[in-house]
């Protein structure tokens, strides 16, 4: 049988052994937030470190999008000022006929 040594002994091959890391921080929020945050926490049944980390990848992912969404209307902006682009939608919007959606 296969085993792994380290900090914590040997451990047999059939136990998964995995070091998730992350990192610890300090910051500073107004009382009402963070008693806002608590309640939640505990509503949700997370611990504070979970909310916070959810809520993050949450606005992080919002900005993101956003971002996208800017550079994709600039590259569209600038493709409808095309006369070829104009021609094909033309063409692709007298090709849906008068269809009520």
């Amino acid at each position: 049988m296969l085993a792994a040594d380290g900090l914590f002994g040997k451990l047999d091959a059939g136990i998964t052994f995995v070091i998730l890391y992350s990192m610890k921080t300090a910051i500073s929020l107004p009382d009402d937030l963070f008693e806002s945050a608590e309640k939640l926490a505990e509503r949700l049944g997370v611990s504070r470190s979970q909310l916070f980390a959810t809520a993050l990848a949450a606005f992080i992912a919002q900005h993101d999008r956003a971002t996208t969404t800017a550079r994709l209307n600039t590259v569209y902006a600038t493709a409808v000022s095309d006369p070829v682009d104009q021609g094909i939608a033309t063409l692709q919007t007298l090709s849906l006929g008068h269809d009520s959606w």
